[in-house]
């Protein structure tokens, strides 16, 4: 029985080892060169996209992914007990980090089909598929697909100093607006207030008395100013 297990296991290891010295070297070298410029094209793409608001880590992940998915294709192959060794190592990784925005999980999956066209040697069918995705979210960003109409906007809001002007209003400003950005702290008062400075961007079908409602119930019906962006300057 001894025997037999161990004739078992040198035929395992001796097929694996014709498998892996069956692997083309040029081929391995056209697949990560292939998943690179395929990953980073993925991430160029959502850097731009994106504008301020893309994650570098992000960026960073969808360069590499590729790459990484497409040395397992390789290595697994066609190898059936690979590739349940695979499946069994991935349900032991534990992802902590938070899960992400909808999109960003797109560009995953995104990377994710590139990595596999590397992987099966699709070099072709996955550089046509990378530029026409990659093209096709380039133009709906352009023309601002499924976007909220928005108006820009000042507003000037006085806030209590036991206030934590850089959370306090966050709740509100992401319900009204589309983007807002704190642009100037001054304090008043001898102190004990803080006028803060934002740049909004409203969101078409609320109107400002309901944005101004909800931030003098924040702000103890201290001052509040919301005036076109066009029409003052912050200096005043």
């Amino acid at each position: 029985m001894t025997v037999f297990a161990s004739e078992q296991l040198g035929n395992i290891m001796t097929d694996t080892a014709a498998e892996a010295s069956g692997m083309v070297f040029g081929e391995v070298i056209s697949a990560i060169a292939a998943s690179i410029i395929f990953g980073l094209a993925i991430s160029i793409t959502y850097i731009k996209t994106q504008k301020d608001s893309y994650s570098q880590s992000l960026a960073v992940t969808l360069t590499i992914l590729p790459v990484i998915l497409a040395m397992i294709i390789l290595f697994v192959g066609s190898n059936v007990a690979r590739a349940f060794s695979l499946a069994g190592t991935l349900t032991i990784i534990r992802f902590r980090s938070a899960p992400g925005e909808p999109k960003d999980i797109g560009f995953i999956f995104f990377d994710i089909a590139a990595g596999l066209a590397c992987g099966v040697g699709q070099y072709m069918y996955g550089a046509l598929f990378v530029a026409l995705v990659c093209l096709f979210i380039m133009l709906m960003t352009v023309f601002k697909y499924a976007g909220k109409k928005s108006t820009e906007k000042i507003l000037k809001i006085v806030i209590p100093e036991e206030l934590d002007y850089q959370n306090a209003l966050d709740d509100v400003m992401k319900k009204y607006t589309k983007s807002y950005k704190l642009v100037r702290v001054k304090t008043t008062d001898l102190g004990s207030l803080f006028e803060l400075s934002y740049n909004v961007s409203m969101i078409d079908g609320y109107s400002d008395k309901q944005f101004i409602d909800e931030l003098r119930c924040r702000n103890g019906n201290l001052s509040i100013i919301l005036s076109l962006a066009s029409e003052e300057p912050y200096g005043k």
